[in-house]
């Protein structure tokens, strides 16, 4: 996976440049991250990738926290949004972190796209931060209903 470091960075890049846009901010982490960061990132924490004809089309990250995965970076390719990668991502990654007994995650204010994907897998908002003028942070939790795989 050290090996994706870069392609991911890129798709990064690429899929964070609308929410700079959005924001009028180009100086967001995700765009300021380094190729070293990500390669820490990729050896340290579950990093999920989505591939189509060899390309990374999507990714996500979760890092435990005690019994929270904290999940981080989805992106998708902005030629592939819209089309179910996202939330296959992060249903996978519920899956692979079977054992969190929670999923948090944070996203800027004004990303409905985002904010959707995220009510519709069962995230819901626990709080907001208002981090300047242009941007609120809201931070949001999903707790798996572990009951339906217990029977």
């Amino acid at each position: 996976m050290a090996a994706d470091a870069g392609e991911i960075l890129t798709l990064q890049r690429a899929a964070y440049l609308s929410e700079a846009q959005l924001y009028g901010d180009p100086y967001i982490p995700a765009l300021v991250e380094s190729l070293e960061q990500v390669r820490k990132v990729v050896e340290s924490a579950v990093v999920l990738k989505a591939v189509d004809a060899g390309r990374i089309v999507g990714s996500v990250r979760g890092r435990s926290s005690g019994a929270t995965c904290l999940v981080s970076r989805l992106v998708v390719a902005p030629d592939r949004q819209g089309q179910g990668i996202g939330t296959a991502l992060l249903r996978a990654l519920h899956e692979r972190v079977a054992e969190a007994t929670a999923f948090d995650l944070s996203t800027g204010h004004l990303s409905d796209g985002h904010l959707r994907l995220c009510r519709r897998l069962g995230y819901r908002e626990t709080s907001r931060e208002r981090m300047d003028d242009h941007l609120t942070i809201v931070h949001m939790r999903m707790s798996p209903d572990r009951s339906q795989h217990a029977q």
